[in-house]
């Protein structure tokens, strides 16, 4: 009579990185695929080149976000009238923008009181879309200040 045969354990393995085929966890690729046996690539050789493809493509985005902004501005900037606003203690201004620049574009303007010094009251408004050479007028509320004192603006690209 014969012993009893003991089961097998399965060894640990994963697919191959080029095949699939089952290989041990000490290998990334099976003998067919490395028939030489060439050792692996360090894991700090492909954190290394991940590294650097993600440094290139953020690169190329700055380029790009760069070259897609280029030649907005500078923008020249005035109030041009004030007048009372629909809510007390706010004014509606009159601003004018020229985009001196050779690309269309938007401004971000700040509407500030000059005899404000630490400029407590102040407002971030926002032109319409200025073709290069290019003077647009537009009113937006600004919630301090009144008809009867000057506002000071200035604006800038992106």
């Amino acid at each position: 009579m014969t012993a009893p045969a003991t089961p097998l354990r399965p060894v640990p393995s994963h697919p191959c990185a080029r095949c699939g085929a089952p290989v041990g966890v000490d290998v990334g690729l099976c003998e067919r695929c490395n028939p030489l046996g060439l050792k692996d690539s360090a894991s700090s050789q492909v954190h290394g080149t991940v590294f650097l493809a993600i440094g290139l493509a953020i690169a190329g985005l700055a380029v790009a976000a760069h070259l897609a902004v280029s030649g907005i501005g500078p923008f020249e900037a005035r109030v041009a009238a004030i007048r009372a606003g629909a809510a007390a203690g706010a004014v509606v201004a009159t601003i004018e923008v020229r985009n001196e620049g050779d690309t269309a574009g938007l401004a971000t303007c700040q509407v500030t009181d000059p005899a404000d010094r630490g400029r407590i009251d102040s407002a971030v408004v926002y032109s319409p879309r200025i073709q290069p050479g290019a003077t647009v007028t537009f009113d937006r509320e600004i919630d301090f200040g009144s008809p009867d004192r000057p506002l000071a603006v200035a604006c800038s690209g992106p």
